[in-house]
């Protein structure tokens, strides 16, 4: 489940977004760890505002700057004020339960937990407004998070990435949280139909973050956005879950440059910006 970038995306990619990011570290259990801060342009000149904090994660194989340029999400946090921030997984990969064991691997969700305190520190974050999202395994990941620390996020949005099994298995919180996926219906690499013992369908992981939060309302009919994507969303009062469906799309971030170096990641939609959409999805919750 690797997404290997090529350094072409780097050298396509404009230098500015990396500059003005601030690289950090931190030691969790005796390991360093190392992340991305973006803060957007109203931060320095509005010193008494708390701001809300995004973590996006990459996908295995990624490094954090890879994310930080593909994604591009440096320009939403601009446009909409709220911190980013980029960390780094051990050997660019996160625990899911997938090619580590799931209580014995690395610690991910512990370094989450350090990594948002320090923030917390650091920074003027408003920490009812702390938001999780990412690719492919950072995907799995940000619903880990929704899983297992519901008290200190208030909402995920995951790409190309449904509800691991593991995660299911393993976690005992029953705190509610919003979650939204985007999942392109051609993705080759992590499918939409789920993989046994791996991860549910994006169809059933919508379910299942409906039946965690207690959303009983009609079953929402799904709207077009434009001729790529089709949205099904439901609510509590306080919560929402939702599903982009991308027709034919592949492993990728909708609206993003459609880079492929060679891998089977497929068509981006240029029908939906994720950046944006996962924004306004993320920015109705709060703690």
């Amino acid at each position: 489940m690797k997404i290997l970038v090529s350094l072409l995306l780097l050298a396509c990619m404009t230098v500015p977004a990396l500059t003005s990011a601030q690289v950090k570290s931190l030691v969790h259990k005796e390991e360093k760890r190392r992340y991305l801060v973006y803060t957007p342009a109203s931060y320095a000149a509005q010193p008494d505002k708390i701001y809300p904090v995004v973590f996006n994660f990459h996908g295995s194989g990624m490094t954090m700057a890879e994310q930080m340029l593909y994604t591009q999400m440096n320009r939403a946090a601009d446009r909409h004020e709220f911190i980013v921030v980029y960390p780094s997984g051990v050997k660019q990969d996160w625990n899911v339960g997938f090619g580590m064991s799931y209580l014995e691997g690395t610690d991910d969700i512990g370094f989450t937990e350090a990594l948002l305190a320090r923030l917390k520190q650091d920074y003027r974050v408003d920490d009812r407004r702390v938001y999780a999202t990412g690719l492919s395994r950072g995907g799995f990941f940000a619903l880990r998070i929704a899983a297992e620390l519901p008290h200190r996020f208030a909402a995920v949005a995951s790409v190309g990435a449904p509800m691991p099994e593991p995660v299911i298995r393993h976690h005992a919180s029953t705190g509610k949280v919003g979650v939204l996926q985007l999942h392109g219906t051609a993705d080759q690499v992590v499918a939409y139909t789920g993989k046994p013992t791996g991860y549910l369908s994006a169809e059933a992981t919508y379910e299942y973050w409906l039946q965690r939060n207690g959303i009983t309302s009609a079953a929402a009919s799904p709207v077009a956005i434009g001729t790529d994507v089709t949205w099904r969303e439901q609510g509590n009062g306080k919560q929402r879950v939702a599903l982009a469906t991308i027709r034919e799309g592949g492993h990728t971030w909708p609206g993003a440059d459609p880079f492929n170096v060679g891998l089977p990641i497929g068509k981006t939609t240029r029908d939906i910006d994720a950046n944006e959409a996962i924004w306004q999805f993320l920015s109705q919750h709060r703690l």
